[in-house]
C-alpha cells in the first residue's frame, strides 16, 4: 500500500464513469482502500474517490472533521469511512450553497449548491451493507465524492462563474464582504 499521485483537472480519467467494484472484501478492493487512506492522509483532505488516483472503481473515502459539527443529528463530525458502490438519493428539494475545494483542483474554491439531505446506500469495507440519511456537511462531502465516481467535478456544478477562484483570494474576498456587512449594520 502506498501514497498515490492525485490526478488533476484535465486528466480524462476524472471524466469517466467508474466501474462497479467487485466484492468489498476482495484483496484488490482492500488494497485500493488502503491506497486511498494513505493518499488522503498525505494530502490532508476530507474525502477522496478511486478515480482521483487513477482507478476506475466505485470506491470512496469520506470524513467530516469536528470543526464542521452541528446540532443536526444527521450532520456533524464523521470518522473516516470507506464506501463501495454507493448510491445517492436526494431527500426533499432543499439545497444549501457553500464553498468547496477538491484535491484534483488544488488551490481553487467554488460556491456550489448541493442537496441539503440525502440517503446513501452502499457497502462498507467489511462487506456489510451501509445506509444513512445525512445532511449538511456529511451530505455535501458524500455528494462531492460520488460525483467523482460519475465523472463529475464540482466546477461542473457552478451556477455563477464569478463564485470560483483561488482559495486565498476567495478567503480574502469573503472576509472583506463580512467586514462591509458589519459596517453597514452599524450605520
Amino acid at each position: 500500500m502506498s501514497v498515490k499521485s492525485i490526478l488533476r483537472l484535465g486528466d480524462p480519467t476524472l471524466r469517466r464513469v467508474a466501474e462497479p467494484a467487485s466484492e468489498p472484501t476482495a484483496p484488490d478492493i482492500q488494497a485500493l482502500i488502503q491506497d486511498l487512506t494513505d493518499t488522503l492522509a498525505e494530502a490532508g483532505g476530507i474525502g477522496i474517490a478511486a478515480p482521483q488516483i487513477g482507478v476506475s472503481r466505485r470506491v470512496l473515502l469520506f470524513s467530516v472533521p469536528e470543526a464542521r459539527a452541528t446540532d443536526d443529528p444527521d450532520d456533524g463530525a464523521w470518522p473516516l469511512t470507506a464506501l463501495i458502490n454507493p448510491v445517492l438519493e436526494p431527500i426533499g428539494d432543499d439545497r444549501a450553497i457553500a464553498w468547496e475545494g477538491c484535491l484534483s483542483i488544488p488551490g481553487m474554491r467554488g460556491e456550489i449548491a448541493r442537496w441539503q439531505r440525502v440517503r446513501v446506500t452502499g457497502s462498507m469495507a467489511d462487506g456489510q451493507p451501509w445506509e444513512a440519511v445525512v445532511a449538511g456537511w456529511r451530505a455535501r462531502v458524500l455528494q462531492h465524492e460520488i460525483d467523482h465516481l460519475d465523472g463529475v467535478l464540482y466546477i461542473d456544478r457552478l451556477d455563477d462563474p464569478t463564485r470560483f477562484g483561488f482559495t486565498e483570494e476567495v478567503i480574502e474576498a469573503e472576509a472583506a464582504a463580512r467586514y462591509d456587512d458589519r459596517q453597514e449594520s452599524r450605520a
